[in-house]
């Protein structure tokens, strides 16, 4: 379900903008309202500048790095990092079929790269170091990243980088490539207790229980 649902989505905003159908009217109508109402700022090009590679590669890459000595095993790194070199791979072949217009001209805008570089680098580095944090902080790091990404897309419909539609495809796209890496992590997960010790999870913490 956590697959079926965004690729679902994706399939209907995908052709809703191919048909040039009445969501992707609505979708072109309200960003240029919404950007008459309230002109775009340094703030905006700040927001969507985190979706850049220069940005969230850094912090994809220090969460590599950390998972893997931290774990010592470099299997979920290289599965988050297959995640994000997958993203132009797929990005770039779909915005040369729907070759839709942006907002400030040009075409190839749908998806947008930059919304899905967000989703898979914030949301990548958030699952590769989730294992090794507290508790308090595997509650806020996921609902941190989720605020991120919703910052860049707001910042690239402001600043008319996009539609409102490119920005959700870009999110549908990177929630699978996220659930295929984190398929990819297959490994024992240390859990941090409150004294700072560390103990497996799982199946592993049962057996580490036995005699």
């Amino acid at each position: 379900m956590a697959v079926l649902a965004p690729l679902l989505v994706f399939a209907v905003a995908t052709w809703q903008v191919v048909t040039e159908g009445p969501a992707a009217d609505s979708d072109e109508r309200l960003a240029r309202r919404l950007r008459a109402d309230a002109p775009p700022t340094p703030f905006a090009e700040f927001l969507a500048d985190l979706g850049n590679v220069e940005v969230a590669l850094p912090v994809l890459a220090a969460a590599l790095l950390y998972a893997g000595l931290r774990g010592r095993r470099w299997r979920p790194s290289l599965a988050a990092a297959l995640a994000m070199a997958a993203v132009p791979a797929v990005v770039a072949p779909l915005k040369a079929l729907t070759d839709r217009p942006g907002p400030l001209g040009g075409t190839e805008y749908f998806p947008s790269g930059h919304a899905a570089t967000a989703a898979v680098a914030y949301g990548g580095a958030v699952l590769l170091v989730l294992p090794h944090v507290r508790a308090r902080m595997r509650r806020l790091l996921p609902a941190a990243a989720a605020v991120v990404c919703a910052a860049v897309g707001a910042g690239l419909v402001w600043r008319g980088y996009h539609w409102p539609l490119d920005v959700l495809a870009g999110w549908c796209l990177g929630v699978p490539l996220l659930v295929a890496a984190r398929a990819g992590f297959r490994h024992r997960e240390t859990v941090v207790t409150p004294s700072g010790s560390s103990a497996p999870s799982g199946t592993d913490r049962s057996n580490a229980q036995k005699p």
